[in-house]
C-alpha cells in the first residue's frame, strides 16, 4: 500500500446541476492528481536523454512543468538551450525512447505518494458503473509505469498519453475519442466524460473538448486558483468529495 498524502482543510464547490459521480467515463491526471512524485526520476529523464543522445546539455529550469506534456516541455528546454530545430528533430524519437528506457531502468527508485482518497474515489466510480481512464502529459510508457508502481493499474481500462500530442487539449480529445468508443451509444449527446486534473491547463483543455471537469487541489494550484477557472466541481481532494453526499453539494 503507498503512502497518501495527510489531509488539509477540506473546501468544496460543486455546479448545483453537475452530479460528479454519475458521469459515464472519467479521465483521470496522474501528476498532482492521482499521486505526487517523492523522487526525480522521471524529471531527470528529460535532461539525461537530450545529453545521452545528442550530446547537449539542457536544464528543466524556467519551462513550465505543472500541466504540461512531456513533448512540450521538451521541446521547450531544447529551444531554451538554443539546439537547432534540425538537430532536435533529427533526433526527437531517439531522445523519447532514451526517456521511457530511463524511467524504466529506474523504476525501483519511483516513490509514489498516492492523493487523499484515490483509491477510495476510483473504487467508488467504478462501483457505479463509470468507465475510467487517464489522461496525462506523460509519455505512455513512463505514465503506466507510475501507475504500477503505485498500486492503481486495475482501475484503467485505456489512456491517453502525449507521444503524439505535445498540447494537452489533444491529448484529452484523443482520450475522450477513446471513451467514446468505449462506452459506445449513450443517448442523444453521447456519453458524459468528465476530466479529472490538478491544473488549470486540464480545465482549459477540458474545456476545448466540451467535457466536465473535477478540479482537485491536491498539486501545485491552489484552490482559489483552480476555483478560478470555473470547473464543474472544484474540491481540496477527492477524499473531502467523497465525504459529501454523492452528486450533492
Amino acid at each position: 500500500m503507498q503512502k497518501t498524502q495527510q489531509k488539509s482543510e477540506a473546501r468544496i464547490e460543486i455546479e448545483p446541476d453537475f452530479v460528479w459521480d454519475a458521469q459515464d467515463a472519467y479521465l483521470f491526471d496522474i501528476d498532482g492528481t492521482l499521486m505526487r512524485s517523492r523522487d526525480r526520476v522521471h524529471y531527470e529523464s528529460v535532461a539525461a536523454s537530450v545529453h545521452r543522445v545528442t550530446g547537449f546539455e539542457i536544464t528543466l529550469a524556467g519551462v513550465l512543468i505543472h500541466g504540461s506534456t512531456d513533448t512540450a516541455i521538451l521541446r521547450e528546454a531544447c529551444r531554451q538551450a538554443g539546439i537547432p530545430d534540425n538537430i532536435l528533430e533529427k533526433h526527437y524519437d531517439a531522445i523519447l525512447e532514451a526517456m521511457r528506457n530511463s524511467v524504466a531502468e529506474r523504476r525501483n527508485e519511483l516513490d509514489p505518494e498516492l492523493t487523499p482518497g484515490i483509491e477510495e474515489a476510483l473504487r467508488h466510480l467504478a462501483q457505479k458503473g463509470a468507465l475510467l481512464g487517464v489522461a496525462s502529459g506523460n509519455l505512455e510508457a513512463i505514465g503506466w509505469i507510475k501507475i504500477e508502481k503505485a498500486g492503481l493499474r486495475e482501475w484503467f481500462r485505456f489512456g491517453g498519453f502525449s507521444d503524439h500530442f505535445p498540447v494537452r487539449p489533444e491529448l484529452i480529445g484523443h482520450a475522450a475519442r477513446k471513451a467514446r468508443d468505449l462506452v459506445g451509444i449513450k443517448g442523444q449527446d453521447g456519453p458524459s466524460i468528465c476530466v479529472v486534473g490538478d491544473t488549470p491547463l486540464d480545465i482549459e483543455a477540458a474545456r476545448a473538448n466540451f467535457l466536465s471537469v473535477i478540479a482537485v487541489a491536491t498539486g501545485k494550484y491552489s484552490f482559489e486558483e483552480l476555483l478560478r477557472s470555473q470547473p464543474e466541481a472544484c474540491v481540496s481532494s477527492l477524499q473531502d468529495l467523497l465525504a459529501v453526499a454523492p452528486g450533492t453539494r
